[in-house]
């Protein structure tokens, strides 16, 4: 576990780096600089973007990191496999768009007018995103995650933010920054290439005769049959936003844009982790493994429980000071209970610990399709129904009963094939804390009336009390570590 947890270490470091610039960027400069419609078409086009990349990407990703054990003596022929394969899918994915462009125009010509205008850079920012996850995907598997995290997390957004402070500083107009957003990812791209160079980790090889018959139609199988579970994920994470922006406005997507990233960064500790233990599941279950996998199961859970759960009570304790600091919080605070909803859903991911890499990696993956593309439709049909009766806080309740049905779906099917469950008294455990954390300094604290000394101090109550909890009931020996570790740390 040791290579795991320092890759864990620094990815989750990268990850909270970027959420760091990323808070600085939703939270402040773009509703500084922008006005809600135009915040609204800037997520619109990048979420749309980011839609279509798994369509793209035709699951290659997944497949990268399943069969790379099987092939590390052809590693470059195997690459240079994927990228071509990537590119095709990407061909195909612009011809679909470009054939039903003008439905898109037709969704969003009511409410969202200004969206059309920027639909070709949806195809560049996709483009080069599909790239960037195959690049990704290839330095998994060497188990080299950190610098590409950092350049995906940290790079990207410090170039989104330069490139508004340029719009702020009056040297580019918003439809130079809109039209040079993929730009920005193409720039990601390059740094990922120059990483690997240096690593001696990219190199094109053409000599696909090394590769079976049997092999290449295994791989190609089993990636087109994961993209359609991924871009099941994907599509219930970003449907509502562009059905919000679609059934309501711009304006209302820029509300709803701001309280889902606040939400988001619950599941931060939980990405970073699943980057780095996919790889392990792989190899768990090419040597047959499963005791191991069972076990890392149920690790996973308490441990990403420990930190996503007191990142939920502290950022939701602190939800009234959060949008205080919002430019425009008269605008924006309205989304506040979607951070709740969504946080929760989050929430849901983090508790049913890593099912969804389980699946993908065992020789039942097939039934990722069938459990994914079945909650899409629910959340698609949800955010129908309730959206036009309940706006944004419908559309966030529609991806939390998503998210949950989805995990719950998932939990079982493994629990029956697998004999698997991430269920152990440790979550309990975890719970009881963040319940007395969260509930104690709400009857002990008054409300200050500086708000930031008021922040300050809330959340460092309810750090302490959470840690002394976790240190009593011990439901993790990592945890009670790592906490002993800090304490020892601050000592002069």
């Amino acid at each position: 576990m040791g290579k795991i947890a320092k890759q864990s270490i620094l990815t989750t470091i990268s990850s909270y780096i970027g959420v760091l610039i990323g808070y600085v960027n939703i939270l402040w400069l773009l509703p500084f600089a922008f006005t809600p419609s135009q915040f609204g078409a800037f997520r619109t086009i990048q979420d749309m973007a980011l839609l279509l990349v798994p369509f793209a990407q035709l699951g290659l990703g997944h497949g990268i990191t399943r069969f790379y054990p099987q092939v590390k003596k052809y590693r470059f022929t195997f690459f240079t496999y994927s990228l071509i394969w990537c590119i095709v899918g990407f061909v195909a994915v612009a011809f679909l768009f470009l054939i039903f462009k003008d439905d898109v125009i037709r969704a969003y010509a009511v409410n969202s007018p200004e969206v059309i205008d920027y639909l070709g850079v949806v195809l560049m920012i996709t483009l080069f995103s599909v790239i960037h996850t195959i690049l990704d995907a290839f330095m998994r598997s060497f188990m080299k995650v950190a610098v590409p995290t950092f350049i995906r997390e940290v790079l990207v957004r410090i170039l989104v933010s330069g490139w508004v402070v340029m719009f702020v500083l009056g040297w580019i107009t918003f439809d130079q920054l809109m039209m040079g957003l993929g730009l920005l990812y193409l720039i990601a791209v390059g740094f990922m290439v120059i990483y690997m160079l240096q690593r001696n980790l990219f190199k094109l090889k053409f000599n696909f005769g090394v590769f079976s018959k049997a092999f290449k139609g295994e791989f190609l199988k089993y990636s087109l049959i994961t993209f359609l579970g991924t871009a099941g994920a994907i599509l219930i994470m970003k449907i509502d936003s562009l059905m919000v922006a679609a059934m309501i406005s711009l304006d209302a997507n820029a509300i709803y844009t701001i309280g889902f990233s606040i939400a988001v960064v619950i599941e931060m500790p939980r990405r970073a982790i699943s980057q780095v233990v996919m790889p392990v599941i792989a190899e768990s279950f090419a040597g047959g493994r499963l005791d191991q996998i069972h076990q890392l199961y149920k690790k996973v859970a308490v441990n990403q429980l420990i930190i996503c759960l007191l990142l939920f009570i502290g950022l939701w304790a602190n939800i009234d000071n959060l949008y205080h600091f919002v430019p425009k919080r008269e605008v924006y605070e309205a989304g506040k209970w979607v951070v709740l909803l969504i946080g929760l859903g989050k929430l849901s991911d983090v508790i049913f610990s890593v099912n969804g890499e389980i699946i993908v990696f065992s020789k039942y993956y097939l039934f990722n399709i069938t459990s994914t593309l079945l909650m899409s439709l629910v959340v698609i049909l949800l955010n129908l129904l309730l959206i036009p009766s309940y706006g944004i806080e419908g559309a966030a309740f529609a991806s939390f009963v998503a998210m949950f049905f989805y995990n719950l779906l998932k939990y079982y099917y493994i629990k029956v094939k697998l004999h698997f469950t991430p269920f152990t008294w440790d979550l309990a455990k975890v719970i009881v804390v963040g319940l007395i954390a969260y509930f104690l300094p709400m009857f002990l604290l008054p409300t200050l009336e500086n708000v930031l000394l008021d922040m300050v101090i809330r959340s460092v109550v309810i750090t302490a009390i959470y840690a002394v909890g976790i240190l009593l009931f011990n439901p993790s020996p990592e945890g009670k570590n790592m906490i002993l570790n800090a304490l020892g740390r601050l000592k002069p």
